[in-house]
């Protein structure tokens, strides 16, 4: 038995041998024959490709099948992420709905405050800011108009949007505006709609505190804030901003104004008042209420 297995070991040995050779000399003919660059091999290749190639389909038919369900998959992911995506798209469609519904009632109600009308002599000069003070200390900006421009110390600053602040020192070409953030600035204020006073304290911060409020109980976050004109600094109801209670529980105010981009201010003329002489000439006309005590007496 073993004398039979050597002989069967020397006659494969032999054959596999030529069969390998054959092998590379034919792997080695077909590099050859791919390489050589020349006109009748050209030709010569493309009847081979033609020869061979629409026999070998079957063959090829599983790669295909595989490729196009790999393509498959590749495409239901991308669907599958696309999806995901318009879902989180629409939760915030939503939410923006809601924001977009309750800035709408907001509008409603401010485009009806805006019906109240200012005084009619109320006029402004508009200036450009030059510089701000640079200072955590301080809370200022420059502008480039003063007394040539009638400016005086006391009058109030707009930049269109809300109340900043208010004169505080002119020059002949310059003047500085004190902003309601400034640890030195205090107004009187109204907060709307319940009508309770308050002062407007800068303490240098972002959100500026509310002091000395009448009742606190009847203010609530998201209430409208107007300059009251006590005290004859301010014109009364310029909009100062919205109440927003702090992280300290204090309540704060949100200023309208744009701090962030201060380029312009309106300084509002204040014009001074008539002094009032006879308090009774309020209620009448001077020479009607003679003429009604007249009348009087004669009946």
């Amino acid at each position: 038995m073993a004398r039979n297995g050597g002989n069967s070991d020397e006659f494969v040995r032999p054959v596999r041998r030529i069969l390998i050779g054959l092998l590379v000399v034919v792997l080695f003919g077909m590099f050859l024959m791919w390489r050589i660059d020349s006109p009748r091999m050209e030709r010569f290749r493309a009847q081979v490709v033609d020869k061979v190639v629409p026999s070998f389909d079957w063959m090829l038919l599983p790669v295909s099948q595989m490729a196009g369900m790999v393509e498959n998959f590749q495409s239901y992911t991308r669907i599958y992420e696309q999806n995901q995506e318009l879902r989180r798209e629409l939760q915030q469609m939503k939410a923006w709905k809601e924001a977009a519904l309750q800035l709408e009632q907001q509008n409603a109600k401010l485009l009806d405050l805006n019906n109240v009308r200012l005084d009619p002599k109320l006029t402004f000069v508009t200036g450009v800011v030059l510089a701000d003070s640079g200072s955590p200390f301080r809370q200022s900006v420059l502008l480039n108009i003063g007394q040539r421009d009638g400016i005086v110390d006391g009058w109030a600053a707009t930049d269109g949007l809300g109340l900043v602040g208010r004169i505080s020192g002119v020059g002949n070409t310059t003047s500085r505006v004190i902003l309601l953030t400034d640890s030195n600035s205090r107004v009187p204020v109204s907060i709307q709609p319940s009508g309770q006073k308050a002062i407007l304290s800068g303490d240098n911060g972002a959100l500026p505190p509310l002091d000395f409020i009448e009742d606190p109980d009847q203010v609530r976050p998201g209430d409208r804030i107007v300059s009251s004109g006590d005290g004859g600094v301010f014109p009364a109801g310029i909009l100062v901003g919205t109440v927003v209670q702090g992280s300290d529980r204090r309540l704060r105010v949100r200023l309208a104004a744009d701090y962030e981009r201060l380029d312009f201010l309106r300084v509002l003329r204040a014009h001074a008042k008539d002094p009032v002489q006879d308090p009774g000439s309020l209620v009448l006309p001077q020479a009607d209420s003679a003429g009604i005590f007249e009348e009087a007496a004669d009946g």
